[in-house]
């Protein structure tokens, strides 16, 4: 459940701001997060060097 909280938010904002006609700002808060998640699965992870 504590990794689906972030993506709960992340919902409920977009809905909340679709709510208050604020779609450009909802799609905005929405590719952001795209680009966020997109961002840290493709990014190389950092191994110590031997």
């Amino acid at each position: 459940m504590k990794g689906l909280l972030p993506w709960l938010a992340v919902l409920a904002l977009v809905l909340a701001l679709n709510a208050l006609r604020l779609r450009p700002l909802a799609a905005a808060v929405s590719l952001a997060w795209l680009a966020w998640c997109v961002w840290t699965w493709i990014r190389p992870t950092r191994r110590p060097s031997r």
